[in-house]
């Protein structure tokens, strides 16, 4: 029999693996300083673009796409060259996929701290760099999908079957979430408003999670995890079950995300459905994944990789049986909004893609070097101290979710709430920030020791290289199944085939959620006394985006008595109808904002973002006090106002003429507001003279870049008109 030889390309999996420790190390560095930012809220004083609201994205972007994303390219590479026994389909496009994704990275490092940014979770990254992003993962599919054509081996093992549907599926995904307008070269907005862009984008969230931080990991355990057991897969009819039910059912959850929102209930509804279906294909994974190890457990016990590997396999199980159990309605009701997510986000995130990262990375690196690991001591230690930072995030996380959602929920006797401060919520749960910030310490500790272990291996072994191998070349095959060939079977041989039917199955559900709530108007009824925002107001509301207050306030009143109590009247989706991008938020580190409009003065508003501490008391937000100072550039408000008409928002034609006028006299009013606090008047008017004496350039206040938050902020919850039987005046009362 013929055979062929042919060389692995191994420097392209180094170079991720490089850049997968290079980028983890700083992704969690800059989670670990969010976390003292609790504690410590003006660490980073007067520096806008080391601000909590503008470093939150660049953490979750930095761990999901530049450690994790890495990741999943070094481990991709280097398991579907074995698999199919032929080296990776182009060499330029390996290339081009390494260094446009480190571009990507930059750019995205470089923009967020600026304050460029959609607002959009996971999905922030402005127009170009999406624009960019979807090039550099289509050269991915391309080198992928070419690699299976020239295969040696003829069935596709089930690890490339999640690999495929990882590249079709984030494919989709990405599209059609970043459908958005460009105002500038770094500035556009939602093709989606309000309702609707809350479910595409948590179509998009939840399933960038299911297949960027799941399916692709699932492809790697398969491969992995019985490479470094030397077992073969527990069941390979489970791995079929497993792999076709989790892509169809994955796909339908998102809307668990807008529980009790202004979702329509059918959308929410269907999110629960699957929602509670998927603990059956997550579980099956797992434990097809711990059953490979049966008869490998004294091996568990002492080697590092399948410790790491087991725990990895245990946080998913952990995680994706938590995910169904927060889609039920009375769960999310505690859950959403407080602490609890962030412990399962984390949970999911240190456990299964970080220990399933590390001990690929600990397998990896001494095969390619041809060398043992430098300290199995050292590997033991990072999983220990690892695992124990895990526990110390995660656990007082939970309690903090806990405490926040009972405190926020509890009623005195006569019916007014227990804790009518928001204040009071946060200051219960500041001991458990503190050990979440050890525990973050720890994790990142075992990360740096597994990168000293790493450079002594390769510092000690032989130079990563291009590595010989041989195989026979793959017979033509019939294209029709064979006798006694079952359909799985055939259809492991037809990778083309393979990857539409993963479309086809990750399409229905998208389809069946989405296109009904854009096209039937009547799943989001209007509300008459709802206008779009003033030129002001809307340039307020992109300094908001600009500044990440999302990440801290939702603006989603539930129809709970709690939150009417402390917020005002429940939400509704015609509340929303020209919110392009929605700012419902996640997270409420802060109080709900729906309802601020003119509940505080101006005055009241311009000392909270000046200093908070000196409105309220304890308070861990941090200042902006940049707002205050800087002259505030709004020349793009036609622009703005334009692509907001071509999304549909009513803004006349003398409107947007007379944009600058409109602004003018709004601003100008709020700094006559702001002139009857009497010591606002004095150091104004001493900055005033200051600035003239000195020849300085004096910016008036209404020119400030505070006047125009201050729009925006006093603008929100103000078009509802509540009759007192609590009727909503609307075009459809549906």
């Amino acid at each position: 029999m013929e055979v062929q030889q042919f060389y692995y390309d191994n420097k392209i999996v180094k170079n991720f693996l490089y850049a997968t420790m290079f980028w983890g190390i700083v992704g969690m560095s800059v989670g670990l300083l969010l976390a003292l930012m609790f504690m410590f809220p003006n660490l980073t004083d007067g520096i806008s673009w080391l601000s909590f609201g503008r470093l939150r994205p660049l953490h979750t972007n930095a761990v999901i796409f530049a450690f994790v994303g890495n990741a999943i390219y070094a481990g991709v590479y280097y398991s579907t060259q074995r698999l199919l026994k032929a080296r990776m389909y182009s060499d330029f496009l390996s290339k081009f996929n390494f260094w446009g994704w480190q571009a990507i990275i930059v750019a995205a490092a470089i923009t967020l701290p600026l304050g460029y940014t959609s607002s959009k979770e996971y999905a922030e990254l402005e127009w170009p760099i999406d624009l960019a992003i979807a090039v550099v993962w289509v050269a991915f599919g391309a080198n992928l999908i070419g690699t299976m054509i020239k295969r040696r081996q003829r069935h596709l093992y089930v690890a490339i079957w999640f690999y495929l549907a990882t590249f079709v599926t984030v494919a989709v995904l990405h599209i059609f979430n970043s459908l958005e307008l460009p105002v500038s070269a770094l500035k556009s907005y939602s093709v989606y408003a309000g309702v609707q862009d809350a479910l595409v984008q948590w179509w998009y969230g939840h399933n960038a999670v299911a297949f960027f931080l799941t399916t692709p990991f699932l492809g790697l355990m398969y491969y992995f995890v019985p490479k470094a057991a030397n077992r073969p897969v527990y069941s390979y009819r489970l791995s079929i079950v497993h792999f076709w039910s989790l892509i169809f059912i994955y796909i339908w959850a998102g809307p668990h995300h807008l529980l009790y929102s202004s979702l329509p209930d059918w959308a929410q509804n269907l999110g629960i459905a699957f929602s509670i279906m998927l603990l059956a294909p997550s579980w099956g994974g797992m434990i097809n994944g711990l059953l490979t190890l049966r008869g490998a457990w004294d091996k568990v016990r002492t080697d590092p990789v399948l410790k790491f590997m087991v725990v990895a396999i245990t946080g998913y199980g952990m995680a994706t049986f938590e995910g169904p159990m927060l889609s039920l309605k009375n769960v999310n009701a505690i859950a959403h909004f407080s602490d609890w997510i962030i412990a399962h986000v984390h949970v999911g995130a240190l456990a299964w893609n970080g220990f399933l990262t590390f001990g690929m990375i600990y397998w990896m690196v001494p095969k390619m070097t041809k060398n043992k690991l430098h300290s199995i001591s050292l590997a033991n230690f990072h999983f220990w101290i690892g695992t124990l930072g895990i526990i110390l995030y995660t656990l007082p996380m939970y309690v903090a979710g806990f405490t926040q959602a009972l405190m926020w929920k509890e009623f005195n006797p006569d019916g007014t709430l227990v804790y009518g401060n928001f204040l009071e919520t946060v200051h219960e749960i500041m001991p458990m920030y503190w050990m979440r910030a050890i525990g973050g310490s720890l994790y990142i500790i075992g990360a740096c020791v597994m990168i000293y272990n790493v450079v002594c291996t390769i510092k000690s072994g032989c130079t990563i290289e291009d590595e010989l191998a041989e195989a026979a070349p793959l017979t033509r095959v019939s294209k029709h199944r064979t006798a006694g060939e079952t359909f799985h079977t055939w259809l492991e041989r037809k990778p083309i085939q393979l990857t539409i039917l993963a479309t086809v199955a990750i399409l229905i559900g998208g389809i069946i959620q989405i296109v009904p709530t854009i096209l039937v108007k009547s799943n989001i009824p209007t509300i008459t006394s709802v206008k779009p925002y003033t030129p002001l107001e809307l340039e307020g509301r992109d300094l908001y985006i600009r500044e990440g207050c999302v990440g801290c306030h939702s603006q989603m009143v539930r129809p709970f008595r709690s939150e009417v109590e402390r917020y005002g009247e429940y939400s509704k989706a015609g509340e929303f109808v020209y919110d392009h991008p929605f700012l419902w938020g996640s997270k409420r580190t802060g109080p709900d904002l729906l309802r601020i409009g003119g509940k505080y003065s101006d005055n009241w508003h311009l000392n909270h973002m000046y200093d908070p501490q000196s409105t309220s008391s304890g308070s861990i937000m941090p200042s902006y006090s940049w707002m205050i100072r800087d002259k505030h550039d709004r020349s793009d408000i036609k622009a703005k106002m334009e692509a907001m008409v071509t999304l549909g928002v009513p803004y006349t034609d003398d409107e947007i003429a007379n944009a600058d006028a409109l602004m003018d006299a709004q601003a100008e009013k709020i700094e006559k507001n702001l002139y009857t606090d009497p010591d606002f008047a004095k150091s104004y008017e001493a900055d005033k003279a200051y600035a003239a004496e000195n020849g300085e350039e004096f910016i008036e206040m209404r020119d400030r870049e505070i006047v125009s938050l201050i729009a925006y902020l006093q603008r929100l919850g103000t078009d509802i008109k509540v009759k007192e039987t609590g009727e909503i005046l609307s075009d459809n009362k549906n």
